[in-house]
This record gives C-alpha cells, sequence and structure tokens, in this order.
C-alpha cells in the first residue's frame, strides 16, 4: 500500500478480526484505541504501530490524523464516535470509513456531504455486514427497475452477537422501528408490518426492522419507498410487547445497566460459529404498474463480510483519485462488491 492508514477499535471483537486478516495481506495498519492496555499487546502480537488517544480530545484526534490517509473507526456505539472523527477528517484530509449500522449515524454523515466534497475527503460509513450486502442488493434492483419505487430489503443470519454489535442495538433500540415513506424517514411500531419472504432456504415469517438501508438505500437508489425485513425470531405477541417497553429500556441508567451486562455475559460467535453459518440476503422492488424484480444472495457470516468490507475499502481507497463526499459502499466501490468477497455466491435477480 502507498498510503498510511489507522485501525481505530482495534481492541474490540471485529478489529481484532480485522487486524488479524490485516496482517496474513501484508497490510500494516497503524492500531489506535483509548487504552495502551487495550491496544500494545495486540500491536505487539503482529507488529504494527500503534497511538493512544481518546476521540473526546480534538486536539489530540487532529493531530493523530495529521499523517494518516485513510481511518477505519471500529469503535461504537457510532452515535458517540462517529461525529467527531468525521470533522476531525475535513480537517487533516484524511478519508473516513467505518463499520456503523446505526441509521442516525448514517444520516448524520450525510449531512457532511459537501463538507467532504469541498475537503476531497471520501466519507463511507457502513462497509461492513451493516450495510454492504443490502446495498448492493438495492442498487442491483434500481439497475434492473429504474422507475422502482418501492424497495424491501432483508436477510436471514444466524452469525450471533458479539459485544459491540449487542451494544449498538440496544442503543438503536431508543430510536424505534422505521421506514422511509415518500422520501421521509417515519417511525412505526414493532412488528407494524409482517409477511412471508424467501431469503433463500423456504418460507419464513419476517417483520419490519429499523435497519441502516432505510437511510443508505435511499442514497444509493433514490427510491423513495424503503422497507427491511428480517426473519421474527420471535412471536408477533413479544415483539408488539417492545412498543410498550421501549419507553423503559431508552432511560440512560437502563441503557448503561444492559450495556454493562453485555460485557461480561457476550463474548462473540467463535470461529467454528462463523464458519458454520452463512446468510442468507433478499430483495425486491416494485414500480407503479406492480412490475417486480427480486433479488436473492448468499454471503458469508456478518463478521467476515465486516472484515472483508473494511480491508476492501482501505485497498480501494489506497488508489483513489475520484472526488471527494459521502458515499454508499455500493456507490464508492460497485455494486458488484459483495459479490467479490470470499463465501459470496453469484447474486441471482429474477421476475
Amino acid at each position: 500500500m502507498n498510503k498510511k492508514w489507522m485501525l481505530y477499535g482495534a481492541n474490540g471483537y471485529t478489529g481484532k478480526l480485522i487486524a488479524a486478516e490485516a496482517e496474513k495481506r501484508g497490510l500494516t495498519p497503524i492500531l489506535a484505541g483509548r487504552t495502551l492496555e487495550s491496544i500494545k499487546p495486540l500491536a505487539d502480537e503482529l507488529g504494527f504501530e500503534y497511538r493512544i488517544f481518546p476521540l473526546t480530545d480534538h486536539q489530540a484526534l487532529e493531530e493523530a490524523l495529521s499523517d494518516i490517509d485513510i481511518v477505519a473507526l471500529c469503535a461504537g456505539p457510532f452515535s458517540a464516535t462517529s461525529d467527531p472523527v468525521i470533522k476531525a477528517c475535513l480537517v487533516t484530509k484524511t478519508h473516513y470509513v467505518d463499520i456503523t449500522g446505526e441509521m442516525d449515524v448514517f444520516v448524520r454523515a450525510h449531512s457532511f456531504q459537501e463538507q467532504a466534497k469541498a475537503a476531497g475527503v471520501v466519507v463511507c460509513p457502513g462497509v461492513g455486514f451493516d450495510v454492504i450486502p443490502t446495498d448492493c442488493v438495492a442498487a442491483r434492483l434500481k439497475e434492473q427497475l429504474p422507475d422502482a419505487t418501492h424497495l424491501c430489503l432483508g436477510f436471514d443470519s444466524r452469525s450471533g452477537f458479539s459485544p459491540g454489535t449487542a451494544k449498538t442495538s440496544i442503543e438503536g433500540f431508543k430510536g424505534g422501528n422505521r421506514i422511509r415513506k415518500d422520501g421521509v424517514i417515519k417511525k412505526v411500531s414493532m412488528a407494524y408490518k409482517v409477511r412471508e419472504i424467501d431469503f433463500g432456504k423456504g418460507l419464513k415469517k419476517a417483520a419490519v426492522i429499523p435497519w441502516g438501508d432505510v437511510a443508505t438505500a435511499y442514497y444509493s437508489t433514490n427510491i423513495p419507498n424503503v422497507e427491511v425485513f428480517m426473519p421474527a425470531f420471535s412471536s408477533m405477541r413479544r415483539l408488539k410487547l417492545l412498543n410498550l417497553l421501549r419507553p423503559i429500556i431508552a432511560l440512560p441508567f437502563v441503557q448503561s445497566r444492559m450495556k454493562q451486562k453485555i460485557e461480561k455475559t457476550v463474548p462473540g460467535p467463535t470461529e467454528e460459529q462463523r464458519k458454520k453459518y452463512v446468510t442468507h440476503v433478499w430483495g425486491e422492488v416494485k414500480n407503479r404498474k406492480n412490475e417486480t424484480r427480486t433479488a436473492r444472495i448468499t454471503v458469508a457470516n456478518g463478521y467476515d463480510v465486516t472484515v472483508y468490507g473494511v480491508l476492501a475499502s482501505i485497498e480501494f481507497l489506497d488508489s483513489y483519485t475520484g472526488e471527494g463526499g459521502y458515499y454508499t459502499p455500493s456507490l464508492l466501490m460497485g455494486k458488484d462488491l459483495i459479490e467479490r468477497f470470499s463465501g459470496s455466491q453469484k447474486m441471482t435477480i429474477t421476475e
């Protein structure tokens, strides 16, 4: 590689996977995080440089990024970490990618479009499982039905949660369930809509979830109506009960206690579990004539997809000479991006 890059949050579950794969590929990120005791042992083990600084110290953040060409942010919750890093990147002229799946973070990152373009800086959040597979499905479907007005996306995965993903889910629950209708993100109830979907292994009952594509798929396709589905592993009655519990779960002290429990009890999936569970991704578009197209693709488990996605974005940006600005993964690296990853099958699209 010609450009210098940093992996911030390298001590987390996903960060360690990315760092290990980078070492296997001969890549040399600078590992970074808040505490010496969490970063130095990993850096020493892999033979990488390291830097220690908090994201709350703006001066230290800008100094740490002053000679960095690309930063991959893997420390969440991204509702707290993304904003200061993007702002610093605009100053230091550093390309920015992250692995968020938080809808509000995508919306906020998109608001930096003009500043990023003026600075010549690429801002591309969500270069992991959130949202590369579904984003590529959305882009391919738009290509097949250019006048589509409605887009539905979904995935079926049993990969399990890492501590960071579990905490992000708790954080995101405060915002409630959401869809995009007529170009605007709107709140809806849990179990707002339920339908049977064949994600790739037979029909399953699925419910609408507040996935990041409600923001990003609109940026990628300009389709004004977007819904994302996931198999309803809980009963509809339990999902509806969450509508009543959400105000309680959103309380700061409840959020804090739940995240503390996650730290102690959620280790993340093992390598064996990651190899065992693939992910089935589905999408459907419809236009005003009720013409439809349906896409399906089977990909690796979400954590492996995230590792591949981060490293693909780093390698892409190493030789990037295009304009700065906000990008989704498919807009930046191509709608066939997911199909280039190990473990991905060829996407099928049917009428």
